[in-house]
């Protein structure tokens, strides 16, 4: 897995925003802490790509989090979209992030969209759960 101090920083995110790993969800990954709601999705969509589930624990509010998460290894992130963003900013306690995230599965493509909920505690954004959208 790429860290924020290897080569792999210059690559593109996987969270698909254009910009290099290391200036994008590199700095979230190594350190749970995002600026804003959508940073942290973005982060944690880079996670599911890259099999990072401790950071997908680590970012999950406590309330709702599971105890451990065994992640397909069988699919293959492909893109994040972002549909609707709601507050979420620095100065907010609470926001959305509406998403569809693209994926590869045995052979053939998918995707996924939920609409999550973060919450903003002791400064930290933490995804608390999300309504996945079908149809």
């Amino acid at each position: 897995m790429p860290t924020i101090d290897d080569p792999a920083d210059r690559r593109r995110c996987p969270c698909t925003s254009g910009d290099a790993f290391g200036s994008c969800c590199g700095p979230v990954i190594a350190t749970g802490a995002a600026p804003s709601a959508l940073r942290l999705m973005r982060s944690r969509f880079t996670a599911f790509a890259m099999g990072d589930a401790s950071h997908l624990l680590r970012t999950w509010h406590p309330s709702t989090r599971p105890d451990r998460l065994e992640l397909d290894h069988d699919v293959r992130w492909l893109r994040l979209d972002i549909l609707d963003v709601q507050a979420g900013g620095p100065f907010d306690s609470e926001g959305i992030v509406e998403f569809e995230a693209i994926y590869r599965e045995d052979g053939g493509r998918g995707s996924l969209q939920e609409r999550s909920r973060f919450v903003r505690e002791e400064r930290v954004w933490l995804y608390v759960d999300g309504v996945i959208r079908t149809g």
